[in-house]
């Protein structure tokens, strides 16, 4: 209960900051999406490089029943899984009445040579929006949820610490890899085969569903995984997220072949098109507002070049990939939907109900942009 007694209105103010593709063939013969290559091992380059090197290396060193079907994993190993500052590291699992498996990863901000604007302990899990268990609407709300906590800075791929002020102590650990493989070793083990699989995060969460997706793979081989990206779509200042991985030595989980994955704009909308060529049993998601404030400010030319760059790199994955890809663009600058505003309106729908129909394979389930 310890994490779990943190100040509600702390959790609140810190949310700073998808169900399955069909398993039918059929289905996927009738895609109007460019033919995938063959790959025997989706993301093997990827593993080639690293990126599973901390799979199956960590097991928690205590658990806690914080509620009838909730369990906390901490994970007080010095050398292993660590908040950027030092503090413990803890993630939760909630069993629901389904087969189904939502796993979530929270965002909470970056560190990087220039600033550190990043939580310090990871938000605890809360029943809100997509993560609700009482919501009838909500298509997860009966799922198997994993839920990874942020606190790495590193947009979940860190792998090295810093002495941040010049003293010769190491005094910002960035272990975001870590963390995020032992989760999803914990998850794994609890949930060892779903149905189907829902991978969505915010903010910082939002970049790291795409680095948690050839991991997830990797344990689950067959299943169908749907990406819910909520306003981390990879729209980044050029040099910006070079200097990050730099910074946070998180360049492997990035293809050595794939040279524009980082385009010359800085944005990482190759990035997502590799991933969606890699595995044809992926679908993906964006959501965003037209002019996120949080990365608007960040952005060169502000929340109008943010919107050109996001209306472009949505536009460029939905033309390549038509079937497994949509994106949902309100007007506005608001930063993150899924848990902060679940049932935010959008054109004549709401979050919630666009979200429930990709996951129900419903033919509604198309890209609105405002």
């Amino acid at each position: 209960m310890k994490n779990l007694k943190r100040n509600l209105t702390l959790i609140l103010s810190l949310v700073f900051i998808a169900s399955s593709c069909s398993n039918d063939d059929d289905a996927l013969a009738q895609s109007n999406d460019p033919d995938p290559v063959v790959i025997d091992t989706p993301f093997q380059e990827l593993y080639d490089q690293g990126i599973d090197r901390y799979l199956g290396t960590f097991t928690p060193t205590s658990t806690s029943i914080t509620a009838p079907g909730i369990t906390e994993y901490f994970f007080e190993i010095p050398d292993g899984p660590i908040c950027y500052t030092g503090n413990e590291f803890s993630m939760f699992t909630r069993d629901g009445s389904s087969n189904n498996l939502l796993i979530f990863l929270n965002g909470g901000g970056f560190c990087n040579p220039i600033a550190c604007a990043a939580v310090e302990d990871g938000i605890p899990l809360v029943p809100f929006g997509i993560l609700s268990p009482a919501d009838p609407q909500s298509p997860t709300s009966n799922f198997n949820l994993g839920y990874v906590p942020y606190c790495d800075g590193s947009a979940m791929i860190g792998d090295v610490d810093v002495d941040s002020n010049g003293d010769g102590i190491d005094d910002r650990f960035f272990r975001g890899v870590q963390n995020l493989s032992a989760s999803l070793d914990v998850i794994a083990d609890r949930y060892p085969m779903p149905d189907k699989i829902v991978l969505a995060g915010n903010s910082a969460g939002g970049f790291a569903v795409h680095h948690a997706l050839p991991l997830v793979r990797k344990l689950y081989p067959d299943v169908a995984i749907d990406v819910i990206n909520d306003s981390g779509t990879g729209i980044i200042n050029p040099s910006g997220w070079l200097m990050n991985l730099d910074y946070w030595n998180g360049g492997s989980f990035y293809p050595n072949s794939c040279t524009d994955c980082i385009g010359t704009d800085g944005n990482l909308t190759e990035y997502h098109k590799y991933q969606l060529l890699q595995d044809p049993n992926i679908r993906m998601a964006y959501i965003s507002s037209k002019q996120d404030d949080t990365f608007a400010q960040l952005t060169q030319g502000g929340g109008a070049a943010f919107e050109e760059q996001l209306l472009a790199a949505a536009n460029e994955l939905k033309s390549e990939f038509p079937e497994r890809f949509n994106s949902l663009i309100p007007n506005g600058t608001d930063h993150t939907f899924i848990i902060r505003d679940y049932i935010f309106e959008v054109s004549n729908t709401n979050v919630r109900s666009w979200i429930s129909d990709m996951i129900n394979n419903n033919n509604n389930w198309i890209s609105v942009t405002e």
